[in-house]
């Protein structure tokens, strides 16, 4: 389970986002990161289970890094206000390939599942498998635990406003060409978080968009980066 601790300390961070702060507080961020560990190691075992391929990567090299890149952002806050780990058999937090990814952040936890940023390439290639095979597609992401759990795949303001050039604006498939990103998300409250039944809850979750995993990564596969 994530701490109470963990929660509050990055409460306080949102707050507090500079140096002096952090510094004064470093005690607090290392005790919420080995939190984070703990719970990412003790979920890839539970992924494990039904994705055994993955293996067992090391949990702190799945972590995201808290110190923000600053040089090409206007916000130059020094420090994320959130933790988040991959959770993929790549071992560390590039995201190349669809992955599991557990998000620890205040009143906006949640696990998801997809590509997030993918580069060009796969973006291409996503929408055409999508585009070319529909129906396959269609029967995974309008299943009814799929819907249940997740809704759809994740629409944000990145979106295209228009169907892409080289695909037919009537497609059946129109508004997932328009995605820049493929993924779902399932959120959590921070009571949810704070369960002991956290996560066995985080895994049965994923495990229901292993068909979207498991298609994704058939596509990115054969595409030359």
């Amino acid at each position: 389970m994530i701490q109470k601790s963990t929660l509050q300390f990055l409460k306080e961070l949102e707050k507090n986002n500079y140096r002096e702060w952090f510094n004064e507080n470093k005690p607090r961020y290392e005790a919420a990161r080995e939190n984070v560990i703990e719970v990412v190691g003790e979920l890839i075992k539970e992924v494990n289970k039904f994705e055994p391929a993955m293996g067992y990567p090391e949990p702190k090299k799945c972590l995201f890094r808290i110190y923000r890149d600053v040089r090409f952002s206007k916000n130059k806050e020094p420090y994320k206000t959130n933790m988040g780990a991959i959770v993929s058999g790549e071992g560390n937090t590039k995201m190349v390939k669809s992955s599991y990814y557990i998000h620890v952040q205040p009143g906006s936890s949640f696990v998801s599942c997809g590509v997030y940023m993918p580069y060009p390439p796969i973006i291409k290639a996503v929408r055409t498998a999508i585009d070319e095979d529909f129906d396959t597609f269609n029967a995974i992401v309008s299943s009814k635990k799929f819907k249940t759990l997740f809704g759809d795949l994740a629409r944000d303001e990145e979106a295209l406003q228009r169907v892409p050039p080289g695909f037919d604006k009537n497609s059946p498939a129109a508004e997932y060409l328009k995605l820049k990103h493929f993924y779902v998300f399932h959120s959590f409250t921070d009571k949810e978080m704070m369960s002991a039944d956290l996560v066995k809850t985080a895994a049965k979750i994923l495990k229901a968009a292993k068909p979207l995993n498991d298609w994704l990564n058939a596509v990115i596969e054969d595409v030359e980066l």
